[in-house]
């Protein structure tokens, strides 16, 4: 893949040169450059990276128990959303466990 030097495009190939179909910008096709960026050559595949659960004990969730059967989630993200028509407010809940959502009693 090519990105045009003028513009930012992504250009396509016609003969031996890229075009940008944005600007109509030419660069001449590099056929030792395109071959070591499509290589695999040294690469190496360490799975899926580690992700940290950013909603364990975050100031965006509060010690809220699921309501729902199945579910043994103690916290919960909340929202306030407006009542229509008035002036009030609904507490939204949503379990960080199993996804439940609930309004408060």
């Amino acid at each position: 893949m090519q990105f045009c030097e003028v513009c930012g495009s992504i250009m396509h190939t016609e003969d031996g040169t890229w075009v940008c179909r944005s600007c109509q910008h030419e660069t001449p096709r590099d056929a030792e450059a395109e071959a070591t960026m499509a290589t695999r050559e040294g690469q190496t595949d360490d799975g899926a990276p580690s992700v940290a659960d950013t909603t364990e004990e975050a100031s965006e969730t509060v010690a809220e128990p699921c309501p729902a059967p199945d579910c043994d989630g103690e916290r919960a993200t909340s929202e306030m959303m407006p009542k229509p028509g008035g002036a009030y407010e609904v507490r939204l809940f949503t379990c960080v466990e199993c996804g439940h959502r609930w309004r408060a009693s």
